[in-house]
């Protein structure tokens, strides 16, 4: 099994900054992919940022492209979300995802399918 605490999520106004957090704990040697979705109440799961466990590569949205970034510190087991020039419709709960292989290839690598490791959440309000 594997375990994923996010942090990070705050309230800030428009154009601000947050990072985000991800600890990976547990059986982390079965994980190769790591991203971050967001979802409001009611709407889809979207997925916001991936990449690659072994080498970096990394993945995006359009709507965050130039403006969030994702990396990672694999000896600390964590994985940040670098997220500037915030807008109010950034605003959503925010949540860490892990996985050890696609088993959707075809559906992309955001598809919250693919990911059956889970954190809890973490809440970022941008107001306007």
């Amino acid at each position: 099994q594997v375990q994923l605490v996010e942090s990070g999520g705050d309230s800030v106004q428009t154009g601000g900054s947050l990072r985000l957090s991800c600890v990976v704990s547990g059986n982390i040697n079965i994980v190769n992919f790591m991203a971050w979705f967001r979802q409001d109440p009611g709407k889809e799961r979207e997925g916001v940022a991936f990449i690659v466990r072994r080498n970096g590569n990394t993945a995006y949205v359009d709507s965050v492209k130039g403006r969030f970034t994702v990396s990672q510190d694999n000896a600390k087991n964590t994985v940040y979300l670098q997220m500037n020039e915030l807008k109010p419709e950034d605003t959503s709960m925010y949540y860490c995802a892990a996985s050890g292989w696609m088993v959707a290839p075809k559906s992309g690598v955001l598809a919250p399918r693919n990911y059956p490791y889970w954190g809890q959440g973490t809440q970022v309000t941008v107001s306007s």
